[in-house]
């Protein structure tokens, strides 16, 4: 199934609600460095228990950053770097229209500067 405009804009707003709250940030950067963790293990270096840690880890899973994959009696968490690519496409568009909207008032700047010379 293809994916539509609207489909795109959802998914920009569930990563960015999901990266809105400092600790799933922190969650990403701890899966970020070390790979596929537990989270019992991401609750020993973060000062939030482990219930709260597997909530956040639903948040981020539920907005695709993150995919948890179990191994034996555990379940390991690691990041999916494709799940912020609808949002950088959004992101450098928006940095893209800026772009050529500041162009177009430096050419007018450039331009009136000249013609009252």
């Amino acid at each position: 199934m293809r994916a539509t405009p609207g489909d795109a804009f959802e998914e920009v707003g569930s990563v960015l609600a999901a990266l809105a709250d400092p600790t799933r940030r922190e969650l990403l950067d701890h899966l970020a460095a070390q790979g596929a963790v537990t989270a019992t293990t991401l609750a020993g270096q973060l000062p939030v228990s482990r219930q709260a840690i597997v909530k956040h880890l639903a948040v981020l899973d539920a907005a695709g950053l993150v995919v948890g994959s179990r191994v034996g009696r555990e379940v390991r968490y690691s990041l999916r770097p494709d799940g912020l690519d609808a949002t950088t496409r959004w992101m450098n568009s928006l940095a893209s229209d800026w772009d050529r909207r500041l162009a177009a008032i430096k050419r007018a700047a450039e331009t009136a500067e000249r013609d009252s010379e």
